[in-house]
């Protein structure tokens, strides 16, 4: 393979290729310098492509970072990191994960490619009601703050979707010369790996697949049971366990009633910043439980404190450190997600399709998301444009190439049936699904070396993988100081 990603030299393209089932019309010129990030030292530089994917209009300069390979004789074939969200970027996810594919670095260069609106490439960056998470009662408020977010974006959502987002995969593949990709996705980012399959199904050599998604659901409708029956296997969790049972007796019941509180009487009480410490005065009601506990079931870590802070806000009237995790989440997800490309894609290739798959009312009233989480993003995507979308997205994928699919036991949001239908499209596919964890498998015990030997080998089928069984759930926390036994 032409190593020009490590030369730093500029490659220019001036002919009119066809590629795929696209045609780039000027391929674009791609410059690395040496640069370090995290204390890494990497290669860093900008991919230059037309906003529209027609041409004309302004460019955009997107954020890529090649971390190479430590040994000398690296493989050809890099691995390509997808981040979730929609709207997180790669790099930020990278940063913090960085470690669990120390493997992988050892024999392979990684690429980390901002999608664009996110993180350097021109984020689509907005700021809505701390609700939004959950949706909010007052629509009308959230539909002008939609409308004020388009008319301060700093570009045009229409064209912030996968589908144009893979032909920027296969721009930066074309400019840094590699004949084949490997991909690490997660979450969003499993849709963003599928549709490039789909669309350039020899320049893939592997995928891992990490919180799946089918490429024919739309993303929404289901995410209030998906989240109750996660939120419902953490109570059982906890009345298993004979101390979690003592210290949190009748658990389920006492959540019902401090969301029921919430709802009629919203707390407004000043709290220290987690992170800065200076008192922040905060409204806190059953939405803001709600996105709370929905994000903190995303990880058994986090989940472990849950039964804790239920029994302190409910039973001993002390919701400070429930609205500490609250204030920890909020800021956390402003940090990651950048909202105009989140709804970019989520209006444009899910929201046409969520009359498709409705969910009763009264299943939704069972839920403690209830049906504001839907009725939030209805009204936003009202009003938000829908983009491109190629017509054979949500067509069914079936592909040969070597897949390792992880699922967590307890998902709130992509479960392990969805692992399943993916599955279904590989005939070289590997499910793995890690008993009691929620979202994202890539930090569980031995799923980082089974992820290294899978890239290594594109297969698992002499590997032992039983150790995923020994992968155990995160004590639950009995009181600020001490786990259960």
């Amino acid at each position: 393979m032409s190593r020009t990603a490590w030369a730093g030299v500029a490659t220019s393209w001036a002919l009119c290729l066809l590629i795929g089932t696209h045609a780039f019309a000027a391929l674009p010129t791609l410059n690395l310098e040496p640069c370090r990030r995290d204390g890494v030292t990497a290669k860093c530089g900008r991919l230059a492509v037309p906003e529209d994917p027609a041409g004309g209009g302004k460019l955009l300069q997107l954020n890529i970072i090649v971390i190479p390979a430590l040994r000398t004789r690296a493989e050809p074939d890099p691995l390509i990191i997808l981040a979730g969200g929609p709207g997180q970027a790669a790099s930020d996810f990278y940063r913090a994960v960085a470690p669990v594919f120390g493997r992988i670095r050892r024999d392979r260069d990684i690429v980390l490619l901002d999608q664009r609106g996110t993180g350097k490439s021109n984020r689509l960056d907005c700021e809505f009601s701390d609700e939004i998470d959950s949706g909010v009662t007052d629509l009308q408020q959230l539909q002008a703050q939609a409308r004020t977010c388009l008319d301060a974006l700093p570009g045009d959502p229409r064209f912030y979707t996968t589908s144009v987002a893979v032909r920027d995969l296969e721009l930066a593949r074309i400019a840094l010369g590699y004949e084949q990709l490997n991909f690490y996705a997660v979450s969003y980012g499993t849709r963003v790996a599928q549709h490039y399959l789909r669309r350039y199904p020899s320049r893939v050599r592997s995928v891992v697949l990490d919180g799946a998604v089918p490429v024919d659901l739309a993303l929404g409708p289901d995410a209030a049971p998906l989240a109750q029956n996660a939120l419902d296997r953490i109570f059982l969790a906890c009345g298993s366990q004979p101390a979690c049972r003592t210290a949190f007796p009748d658990l389920k019941n006492q959540f019902i009633g401090l969301r029921a509180d919430l709802e009629k009487t919203p707390l407004h009480v000043p709290v220290a910043d987690p992170l800065s410490a200076e008192p922040e005065p905060t409204t806190f009601g059953a939405a803001q439980l709600a996105a709370a506990v929905r994000l903190l079931s995303y990880s058994d870590e986090t989940a472990s404190v849950l039964p804790l802070l239920i029994h302190e806000a409910r039973t001993l009237n002390q919701p400070q450190a429930l609205i500490a995790q609250y204030l920890m989440i909020k800021h956390s997800t402003e940090a990651q997600i950048a909202y105009g490309m989140h709804f970019a894609v989520v209006c444009s290739e899910d929201a046409p399709r969520w009359s498709l798959q409705e969910i009763p009312s009264a299943t939704l009233a069972g839920t403690y998301m209830g049906e504001a989480f839907m009725k939030g993003m209805k009204t936003i995507c009202d009003v938000w444009p829908h983009g491109t979308v190629d017509d054979d997205f949500n067509a069914p994928l079936h592909s040969s190439v070597p897949a390792l699919i992880l699922s967590g036991g307890n998902d709130p949001v992509t479960p392990r049936e969805y692992g399943d239908r993916v599955l279904a499209g590989f005939a070289n596919g590997r499910h793995l699904i890690v008993s009691g964890q929620g979202h994202g498998q890539i930090g569980n015990g031995c799923v980082p070396r089974l992820v290294a030997q899978f890239i290594a080998a594109d297969t698992l089928k002499n590997v032992d993988v039983n150790c995923i069984t020994d992968i155990s759930r995160t004590p639950f926390m009995l009181s600020r100081t001490a786990t259960e036994p």
